[in-house]
């Protein structure tokens, strides 16, 4: 275990050639961070293509010991990356952010070593034989988004290493100490050269999606990024695994009790100050309950302190650069200028430092206003009216993407029907946005294809192979 200085220094560029990175809580800076070339991009691929053989070669078991000595090293440094998550991407200390992050690493790379994968036997009927066998890729590149950039590296590293290969990640320009640190982390329990991270622009990232030697890439972004993903890995037929954008929504039944579910619909909505994929953004009230919903929401996300995340109070944090404010911002005005109905929020105080923007409930507000069509991305909850259930249905299936939904209500029964209705790669009852390593996870629509998690996301890190006979 390091102290959080050495291990900030352990990943610093030689003087007068890094970049530095600023906290959005503060302004001030937290380190430096390389700006890594082509040559070394090739140099990671490389090293990634000759140690991949070996370590394939070692079979589940091993890989698997391997990886649960990788999750030991990052509970030893534990706090040390969450007080360096903490200032690099804003997220608190506290509540479901930087510590319970950095435990999610750890959780996800134990829950993805012990996932059983055997081969499967197809047919077996005394004339054919056929054993479904998979093996691993080669190389896989690993592109990761600024919001949880810590544990969605796990996410992709940790069944790609289990499955044989070897991986390069890219982390988001915005946050690419803490991927940086948490890499360093895992290579001291971890063979040299099949885990490696480049800290880079776009050009030179646009290297790994074209790369020959490069068999698949895993991103998590915006849909724009992904389409573009999918035009540069075309020419050498790279598999791929898309999580992108999503604007989740929530549909709350007649029969639903306001108060007993407000605490996990904010929650649902604000967690990671609204930086989630998968989070809340969007949410459907039927008419009856509608006032009283609105009641109890802005109760709880009244009660949710903000502020700089190094302060153990507080549970959410700023927006993590300038142009994620300027979205949520404009976003909210917009909803103002056309007479919506803010309940709480939509006031930011611009002479504080930081990216702060405070949490926000508006009501009374149409389908069609952009707050509602277009994904924010930050702590603005647009709360909707309707009628019937096949309205609240009909518009929760009415935008181009589908990660997330869910549905509230005591009667189980009932909301599971709704569920099966709505266009969505996850749809939950109760909740938002909870997701478990045994789990597969993926969207619809345009928020992606393939899924993550389980035993299903680790088939998708492996090539499927047959032997029949």
């Amino acid at each position: 275990m390091e102290t959080y200085d050495a291990l900030l220094a352990s990943i610093a560029p030689a003087a007068g050639t890094g970049r530095t990175i600023f906290d959005p809580a503060t302004g001030e800076a937290v380190g430096e961070a390389p700006i890594h070339d082509l040559d070394y991009l090739e140099s990671a691929v490389a090293a990634a293509v000759a140690a991949q053989p070996a370590w394939a070669a070692l079979g589940h078991d091993a890989r698997s010991a391997a990886l649960l000595k990788a999750a030991d090293a990052v509970e030893r440094s534990a706090e040390e990356l969450a007080q360096l998550l903490s200032r690099e991407q804003g997220k608190p200390l506290n509540g479901p952010n930087a510590r319970f992050e950095v435990g999610a690493c750890i959780a996800w790379l134990r829950a993805t070593a012990g996932l059983p994968l055997e081969p499967e036997t197809i047919v077996d009927d005394g004339e054919t034989r056929a054993e479904l066998h998979y093996r691993p890729i080669g190389v896989v590149g690993a592109i990761g988004p600024w919001n949880w950039p810590m544990m969605i590296a796990v996410w992709q590293l940790a069944p790609a290493l289990r499955m044989g290969n070897a991986v390069v990640v890219k982390p988001s320009g915005n946050t690419p100490l803490s991927v940086l640190a948490l890499v360093k982390v895992l290579n001291e329990e971890l063979p040299e050269g099949i885990l490696s991270v480049v800290s880079c622009g776009r050009e030179v990232g646009a290297r790994l999606t074209d790369h020959p030697a490069i068999g698949k890439i895993m991103f998590t972004g915006s849909t724009a990024g992904g389409r573009a993903i999918i035009k540069s890995s075309a020419d050498t037929v790279k598999r791929l695994t898309l999580e992108l954008g999503g604007n989740d929504a929530g549909i709350v039944l007649p029969d639903a009790d306001p108060k007993a579910i407000a605490q996990d619909i904010c929650w649902g909505a604000f967690l990671n100050t609204g930086q989630t994929c998968a989070a809340l953004k969007r949410l459907y009230v039927h008419h009856s309950i509608y006032d009283a919903v609105c009641e109890e929401l802005t109760a709880v996300a009244k009660a949710m302190p903000m502020g700089n995340g190094l302060d153990e109070d507080n549970v959410l944090g700023p927006l993590q650069n300038k142009a994620q404010y300027d979205v949520v911002a404009n976003l909210v005005e917009a909803a103002k200028a056309s007479g919506a109905r803010v309940l709480l929020g939509g006031n930011p105080d611009t002479s504080q430092p930081g990216y702060f923007y405070p949490t926000t409930l508006v009501a009374d507000i149409d389908n069609d206003n952009p707050l509602v069509a277009e994904e924010q991305f930050g702590p603005a909850l647009p709360i909707i009216r309707y009628s019937t259930i096949d309205e609240a249905v009909e518009k929760a299936n009415g935008l181009d993407v589908g990660l997330g939904a869910s549905v509230w209500s005591p009667d189980l029964e009932a909301a599971r029907e709704v569920a099966a209705r709505i266009q969505a790669g996850t749809v939950w009852i109760n909740r938002h946005g909870a997701v478990d390593p045994r789990i597969p996870f993926g969207g619809a629509k345009q928020s992606g294809y393939g899924v993550e998690f389980g035993v299903e996301g680790l088939k998708a890190l492996g090539v499927p192979q047959v032997i029949n006979g």
